[in-house]
């Protein structure tokens, strides 16, 4: 039952790059559209990152967990 549990945790790790990925471009298109509200833009960007790599982290640990 290794081999699961490795693809999971490769699936989760994956999966948080290309959202971050995602939220990183889409806040900087919104950056270039309106850099009057670069600040607010960048504010929601890092806090949906960090939501983000909080929810992968939690996932990698329940699939590596025993």
């Amino acid at each position: 039952m290794e081999i699961p549990r490795i693809v999971g945790a490769g699936l989760v790790v994956i999966g948080a790059g290309i959202g971050i990925g995602r939220i990183g471009g889409s806040a900087m298109d919104a950056i270039a559209r309106q850099p009057e509200a670069s600040g607010k833009i960048q504010t929601a960007m890092l806090i949906a990152a960090a939501l983000i790599e909080g929810i992968g982290f939690a996932a990698l640990f329940a699939v590596a967990e025993n």
